[in-house]
């Protein structure tokens, strides 16, 4: 079957395609991006040569109608997974036209030319930051209400509510997902982790948002990955399902954990005036797809954190060049 994968040139999307080919065979990837600041190419260096037909990338913006359309004209695609998206809180607060023009118009223009050229599935990637703040206790279930704190959410949520419209409507065979806080190999520099540890190496400044007190549950993005697989796969049409490795942490505690594997002082720690409208705390319960799909996390934060952190020492030639 032949998926087509947008945003593949993104962190999440680039770790997807690579699972995908390398545990999935025969599947076919076509990669669509539109190359923005955090879609990097260099992501899926080498995929062509190792894979060959089975992969493709078509250089596009998912709003641009008449590409979408001819895309899935020269393909019988079984499914689209939608990871194209403005993802960065900041930006969106600085910019929300852009996450409006990507998360909500680029979504509606994959769904229509979807159903129009007869793709199966629909896979809409979302967040947990969909459903707002919590308080110090509870989780997140597929039935908490959506609550967006930040354009960049709201698009998300936007995106959303219009994918499973298009089930009721249309009968399209759309699935939701929601995950947590994400981590791994090829995260634009500019998120939590990756800013972190680049900024550790240099011995630079570490900015911490307000008293650092922030909760966040971590996953793996490989897990992630193998997870959105299950409900490609196994998923039922019109449902949301939340993504979560159950590992909540503080936003400091992340920190001092980064600081200790590279071996680097506290001090350099520097709190920053918060974030407008910050929310306090995400935690997933992914109970439904565990018990469903079968799925649960592989990987412990305990391991993969510095496994991570020691992928951007070893690559630093990938971040040098999208970091002054």
């Amino acid at each position: 079957m032949r998926l087509l994968v947008t945003g593949g040139c993104g962190f999440i999307g680039s770790n997807f395609i690579r699972y995908i080919l390398e545990h999935y065979d025969p599947e076919y990837v076509t990669n669509v991006d539109a190359l923005t600041y955090a879609g990097n190419i260099s992501n899926v260096a080498g995929l062509a040569a190792r894979y060959g037909e089975r992969y493709e990338f078509f250089h596009a913006d998912i709003a641009n109608a008449d590409l979408m359309d001819e895309l899935m004209r020269k393909h019988q695609f079984f499914a689209v997974i939608n990871f194209a998206a403005e993802s960065h809180v900041d930006r969106s607060i600085n910019s929300p036209q852009n996450f409006i023009h990507t998360n909500v118009v680029g979504a509606s223009v994959l769904l229509d030319a979807a159903r129009r050229h007869g793709v199966r599935r629909f896979i809409q990637v979302s967040t947990d930051e969909v459903y707002g703040s919590l308080g110090p206790e509870g989780l997140f279930t597929e039935q908490s209400p959506i609550d967006p704190s930040s354009p960049y959410s709201a698009s998300k949520a936007s995106a959303d509510l219009l994918a499973l419209a298009f089930h009721k409507t249309f009968g399209e065979e759309v699935i939701v997902t929601r995950c947590s806080n994400n981590y791994g190999p090829f995260q634009f520099p500019e998120k939590l982790i990756p800013l972190m540890a680049i900024n550790a190496i240099r011995d630079r400044p570490l900015p911490v948002y307000g008293d650092g007190l922030n909760v966040r549950d971590w996953i793996h993005v490989e897990d992630h990955c193998a997870a959105i697989v299950a409900v490609l796969l196994n998923g039922r049409p019109g449902e949301v399902y939340n993504i979560g490795a159950e590992t909540e942490m503080k936003n400091i505690d992340l920190v001092h954990a980064i600081l200790k594997h590279l071996g680097k002082p506290k001090d350099l720690i520097e709190f920053v005036t918060d974030r407008l409208g910050h929310d306090r705390r995400y935690a997933i319960d992914s109970a439904k797809i565990r018990a469903e799909l079968n799925w649960k996390p592989l990987r412990r934060i305990e391991e993969a954190l510095p496994a991570t952190i020691d992928w951007y020492l070893a690559n630093r030639e990938w971040w040098e060049k999208l970091v002054p």
